[in-house]
C-alpha cells in the first residue's frame, strides 16, 4: 500500500478555499484515497497554529478537522514526544545551512523511520531533504 506523509501546508490548503493550493490539494486528496497516510502531532500543531488568528469559524473548522484524525484507521499519527523533539533538534542543528523548521526536521525523521518517500506538500524543503513533494510534482 502506498504510504504518504501529510504536511501542514497540504492540510491548510485543504481547509482553506482561498489558498492558492486548495484545488491541487483537493485533487491530490482524491488520488490518495486508498493510501496509508502518516503525519505527526507536530504537523497538526502547525495547522492549528496557522488558523489560531483567522477568526472563530476557521479556528473551529480546523479543530473539528484535526480532532478525528487521531481515530482515522487510514492515518498513522506519530506522537510528539520529548525524544522526537530532541531528535528533531539534533537534525535542526546539524543542517544550519538549510531554512528547515523544527517541524520540518521532525517530519523528515518520521518519513525516514517509516520508509516514506512522498509527502503531500508544496514545501521545497522536502525536496531539499530528498523526498518528493507531491503538490510540487503536480505543477
Amino acid at each position: 500500500m502506498r504510504r504518504v506523509f501529510l504536511d501542514a501546508g497540504y492540510l491548510i490548503a485543504l481547509l482553506n478555499p482561498p489558498d492558492a493550493l486548495h484545488a491541487r490539494a483537493l485533487a491530490l486528496g482524491q488520488r490518495l484515497d486508498s493510501s496509508c497516510l502518516v503525519s505527526t502531532e507536530m504537523v497538526l500543531t502547525e495547522v492549528l497554529n496557522y488558523f489560531a488568528e483567522k477568526g472563530e469559524a476557521p479556528r473551529r473548522a480546523a479543530g473539528e478537522y484535526v480532532r478525528p484524525i487521531k481515530d482515522n484507521p487510514r492515518v498513522v499519527l506519530i506522537p510528539q514526544t520529548s525524544f522526537q523533539f530532541g531528535q528533531a533538534l539534533i537534525r535542526y542543528l546539524s543542517r544550519l545551512d538549510k531554512p528547515w523548521s523544527l517541524t520540518d526536521c521532525a517530519s523528515f525523521l518520521a518519513m525516514e523511520a517509516e520508509g516514506i518517500r512522498e509527502a503531500a506538500s508544496d514545501d521545497e524543503h522536502f525536496q531539499q531533504a530528498g523526498f518528493t513533494a507531491l503538490l510540487r510534482a503536480a505543477e
